[in-house]
């Protein structure tokens, strides 16, 4: 009995390594039609009788101008270029801030790389075991795909509003044009609400929504010097 299991188990075991690798594989190439966040959101908006609101553009990296992905870089992972998918540095300052803020709101360290890894091949949650699919995809994403790919795929699939997905459709709802024609501001606005989107407002920012974004053109500065 316990061998039959035990086969079983192994088999359960490939054949999720073997789906995974070709899901990997597979979005290396093929755009990403619809991610488990963006099902759980539509879910949500049915269950509670509000209109369904799925609104995603998918466009290439180079069509997207190039304000977006580096006001995200600035925003998110300054060390985007860097890594192999994890920022361990901003991990152990993270560690060190949650440690001595117990009670607060958790700062987090994913870098783009594990958001992609999140939002394409899982689930929204917290738990050790999310995360630790998180770690295996993201280190598959970083072995199979390369940097623009990796950030080509984040620009069209992040949650960028209430049914908003992608830097193309954030563009286009909210400054009504496309994402290549966005100024260095548009850019980090938009940048500056991807961690809260449902609630903070690109085009009337509040106050931190404000300074967040010109700390965010800061850092866009700082890297046009560093170029």
């Amino acid at each position: 009995m316990l061998k039959k299991i035990w086969r079983i188990l192994l088999k359960v075991i490939l054949v999720f390594f073997a789906a995974s690798i070709f899901s990997v594989l597979l979005f290396r190439f093929v755009p990403v039609p619809v991610t488990p966040l963006m099902l759980i959101r539509v879910m949500e908006q049915a269950f509670d009788g509000k209109e369904i609101k799925l609104k995603k553009e998918w466009i290439s990296l180079d069509r997207m101008g190039n304000q977006i992905a580096r006001a995200v870089i600035a925003a998110e992972d300054q060390k985007f270029e860097e890594h192999s998918g994890f920022d361990f540095e901003a991990i152990k300052k993270a560690q060190e801030y949650n440690s001595r803020h117990k009670g607060k709101k958790v700062k987090g360290a994913s870098t783009i790389s594990q958001q992609t890894a999140k939002n394409v091949f899982l689930w929204p949650s917290r738990s050790w075991v999310r995360k630790g699919f998180e770690v295996y995809f993201t280190f598959l994403i970083e072995l199979l795909w390369s940097k623009d790919r990796i950030l080509e795929v984040y620009l069209n699939v992040i949650e960028t509003g209430d049914g908003i997905y992608g830097s193309e459709a954030a563009a286009l709802v909210y400054f009504h044009h496309h994402s290549s024609t966005l100024s260095k501001r548009e850019a980090a606005l938009i940048a500056a609400i991807l961690p809260n989107p449902r609630k903070w407002s690109a085009v009337d920012p509040s106050s931190s929504v404000n300074r967040k974004a010109n700390r965010i053109m800061h850092f866009m500065d700082q890297m046009d010097i560093g170029e």
